[in-house]
C-alpha cells in the first residue's frame, strides 16, 4: 500500500502544472530538429563517424546491426547528456523565476513566438545552414564524445527549437521536471538515428522527402512553436494547464 501511495504521489508531482502540455511540444521539436538542415542531410556521415564504418555500410544496410546500434546508441546518450543537463540547469533558474509565474509565463511566451519565427526562417536568430565544421574520427569507443562534440557544435542550427524546449523547462520551475523534458527532446531527436541505423534503405525515401521539402518542415516546426507561445501570451496555456491539473489529480496506480 505505501509503495503505491508513493507512486501515486511521485507520478502525480511530476506531472502536475505544465509538464503534461510540454512534453508533446518537446518531442516534435526534437523531431523536426532531427529533419533539420545540419542533421538529416549529414546522416550517413554521423551514423559513419559513430559506428567506425564505412558510409556505403551503412547507407547499404550491410554494416553489422550491432554495430550500428551500440554506436549510435552511445552517440544518441552523448548529446542526450549534454541537453539533458542543459535541461536540468533551466529548470534550476526556473524556481528563481517563477515567484511571479503568471508574469513570467507571458514574458517566455513572447520569446517562443520569436524562436519559432525564427526556426522558420523568418527572422534573423541563428543559421539553419550553419553546420559542425569539425567532427572527431569516432567509433564506437568515441561514439559518446561524438554525441557531445555535435550536441554543442548543433547550436547555431537547432538553436531556436531546443531554446523553445529550455524556456518551457524553466516555466517548470523544477531541476527534475527540465530535465525530463529536454530527455523527452532528444528521443525525437535520438530515436530518428536508431531507426536509421538499423533500416537506413527504408528511411532513404523519408529522408529525401523530407530534404526536397525542407522549408516547409522548418515553417511547420516553427508554426507550432509560436502556437505555443501565443498560448502562453495570452494565458491559454495556463488555462489548459488548470486541466491538466485536474485530470491528474484525480489520476490513481493500480497494481
Amino acid at each position: 500500500m505505501m509503495s503505491m501511495l508513493l507512486l501515486d504521489v511521485s507520478v502525480a508531482g511530476l506531472l502536475t502544472g505544465s509538464l503534461l502540455l510540454a512534453l508533446p511540444v518537446a518531442a516534435f521539436a526534437g523531431l523536426v530538429s532531427f529533419f533539420s538542415p545540419c542533421v538529416v542531410p549529414l546522416l550517413p556521415g554521423y551514423l559513419s563517424y559513430a559506428t567506425g564504418l564505412g558510409a556505403q555500410d551503412v547507407t547499404s544496410g550491410n554494416g553489422p546491426r550491432g554495430r550500428l546500434l551500440l554506436g549510435t546508441a552511445l552517440f544518441v546518450l552523448g548529446f542526450t547528456a549534454v541537453f539533458v543537463t542543459t535541461g536540468i540547469l533551466a529548470g534550476t533558474v526556473g524556481t528563481w523565476l517563477m515567484t511571479n509565474a503568471d508574469a513570467m509565463t507571458r514574458v517566455f511566451g513572447v520569446l517562443v513566438i520569436l524562436l519559432g519565427l525564427a526556426f522558420a526562417g523568418l527572422l534573423p536568430l541563428g543559421n539553419p545552414n550553419l553546420r559542425p565544421k569539425w567532427v572527431p574520427r569516432a567509433g564506437i569507443a568515441a561514439a559518446p564524445l561524438l554525441g557531445i562534440v555535435l550536441g554543442l557544435g548543433w547550436t547555431p542550427c537547432i538553436g531556436p527549437a531546443l531554446s523553445v524546449v529550455l524556456t518551457l523547462a524553466m516555466t517548470e520551475g523544477s531541476a527534475l521536471r527540465g530535465g525530463v523534458l529536454a530527455f523527452v527532446y532528444c528521443l525525437g531527436l535520438g530515436v530518428p538515428f536508431l531507426v536509421a541505423a538499423l533500416a537506413f534503405g527504408r528511411m532513404r525515401r523519408l529522408v529525401g522527402f523530407v530534404q526536397r521539402h525542407q522549408q516547409v518542415v522548418m515553417r511547420l516546426g516553427g508554426l507550432v512553436m509560436v502556437v505555443v507561445g501565443v498560448l502562453m501570451l495570452t494565458g491559454a496555456w495556463s488555462w489548459l494547464m488548470g486541466i491538466a491539473r485536474q485530470w491528474v489529480g484525480g489520476f490513481e496506480v493500480f497494481i
